[in-house]
């Protein structure tokens, strides 16, 4: 599975980004699409996730009100708005999404995906 990853880029304090994530596999079926980020000299953390049917969407508290996550199952495909940017948002955000298929012999197999990553850097 792949998962490429765009809209990155440089933009100015209280800027805005949006970023998508497309899974390639057919295999699969996702159930949680979401982001997380890494910024400089820090562990990753979570962002922003949400599941299949858009019912449960789980985001940090520093991003509430400023970003929203949304998804195009049909696509496999998960997009990330961000507005009003801050410099403490720069990082490198990563797509992950995880899914599940069953062998032949019937039992489930589920796995998670790492993107590439893509990076945003946020001008104070």
């Amino acid at each position: 599975v792949q998962l490429q990853a765009s809209g990155g880029g440089l933009v100015q304090t209280e800027g805005s980004l949006t970023l998508s994530c497309t899974a390639s596999e057919s295999r699969f079926t996702f159930t949680d699409m979401g982001w997380h980020r890494q910024a400089p000299g820090k562990q990753r953390e979570l962002v922003a996730t949400m599941s299949t049917s858009g019912g449960v969407t789980k985001s940090a508290d520093s991003v509430k009100g400023r970003f929203t996550i949304s998804r195009d199952s049909a696509k496999n495909t998960v997009y990330l708005q961000m507005n009003s940017l801050k410099p403490e948002d720069t990082a490198v955000y990563y797509c992950r999404a995880q899914g599940y298929y069953y062998r032949d012999d019937g039992a489930p197999v589920v796995q998670g995906f790492w993107g590439q990553g893509t990076l945003v850097t946020v001008s104070s």
